[in-house]
């Protein structure tokens, strides 16, 4: 497949329908329920200056072929500043043609363009695919990822 070279932008409101396409495949991707309440409220968060919810699109000839979703975070360990990585998605027919590789890159410019010094992300142990992608822009850490529900949702 040939590598493009696509535009990284910010997502903008005229982006919402397509958006909102690519949101929804990417949940059906790791088997979360569907959630229109989810997708308009990740939708909110996006065209809200004041949240701290990011997201790039990445552009070709006019069609939005994949996402990246990201915010700042702090490592006071390391005394350091970076950018993480929540979401990343390229269109099923687009991939392993640059997409993420584009979108991750301008990410690594973003945090460095802020003072940071890294950028940051999890996926999912079986997505193998993404996994070769990753393992040629990144260095794979040994941490283990853990998850506990708030005192709320634990108390229900």
């Amino acid at each position: 497949m040939t590598l493009i070279t696509p535009l990284i932008r910010p997502l903008a409101p005229a982006d919402e329908g397509r958006w909102r396409q690519l949101f929804r495949d990417y949940r059906a991707f790791y088997l979360l329920p569907e959630s229109e309440e989810i997708v308009s409220r990740a939708w909110g968060w996006f065209m809200d200056p004041s949240h701290s919810s990011n997201a790039l699109v990445a552009e070709l000839d006019g069609e939005i072929l994949g996402f990246a979703h990201h915010r700042p975070v702090v490592a006071p360990s390391l005394g350091a500043t970076a950018r993480f990585l929540d979401d990343l998605f390229t269109d099923p027919a687009a991939r392993g043609r640059g997409i993420g590789r584009a979108l991750i890159t301008r990410l690594r410019e973003i945090a460095a363009a802020e003072g940071g010094t890294f950028v940051q992300w999890v996926t999912a142990e079986d997505n193998h695919q993404a996994q070769a992608l990753y393992n040629s822009l990144a260095t794979r850490t040994t941490w283990v990822t853990y998850e506990a529900e708030s005192a709320a949702n634990s108390a229900a």
